[in-house]
């Protein structure tokens, strides 16, 4: 199946957002931009890079805007959908009852092609130490097999996984993902892998 027929198929299985899916792409293939699926996701890159992608929720959709901080935002649409963690990326929410403005809609991605190719790239910054949760401490040393695997992983992978158990509120769900990342800890996968090359 070719990348186009994956989203046909990805906007085959829309309900209320079906309209609006087939109005954004239809801006999208006028540009220069490469249609692809990742993580599931129509995604639109140049030169390999990611600069857009469309997804679905419950109560909106979205464009992000892979490096939208760079956007000058002229018409105030973007948000960043996690203030505090999401350093470069940029959404910008359509509701049920909103009008997709071609015109604009096309502006911001024009801009954001533009940047791409001027190399606009914020960069995570890769020497945030891993911090690692007590329950995951704990597991460690009841198995230095799980520690010493956990520890071949890369940084990236780490991260995954302890914010992974982190963000859990309850200690039960916190042992409920610990259970389920155990095995891929020791098969020395991260916890998207699987996402990464769809």
């Amino acid at each position: 199946m070719t990348d186009s027929e994956k989203v046909d198929a990805f906007i085959a299985k829309q309900t209320q957002w079906k309209e609006n899916f087939k109005t954004l792409r239809k801006i999208l293939l006028t540009t220069e931009l490469k249609e692809e699926i990742k993580w599931g996701k129509p995604t639109y890159t140049l030169d390999g890079k990611i600069v857009i992608g469309v997804a679905d929720f419950k109560n909106h959709m979205a464009l992000w805007f892979h490096q939208g901080v760079f956007l000058k935002d002229k018409h105030n649409k973007l948000v960043n959908a996690q203030e505090g963690v999401t350093k470069a990326l940029r959404q910008w929410r359509i509701e049920p009852h909103d009008k997709i403005e071609s015109q604009i809609v096309l502006e911001y991605i024009n801009e954001a092609i533009d940047n791409c190719k001027a190399g606009k790239v914020l960069k995570p910054s890769r020497n945030k130490k891993v911090e690692i949760p007590a329950l995951l401490k704990s597991a460690f040393e009841n198995s230095i097999e799980l520690k010493e695997n956990f520890e071949k992983l890369t940084p990236g992978k780490q991260r995954e996984y302890t914010k992974y158990i982190s963000e859990a509120k309850r200690e039960a769900t916190q042992q409920k993902r610990l259970d389920k990342i155990i095995p891929m800890i020791h098969q020395g996968v991260g916890l998207h892998d699987k996402y990464k090359n769809c």
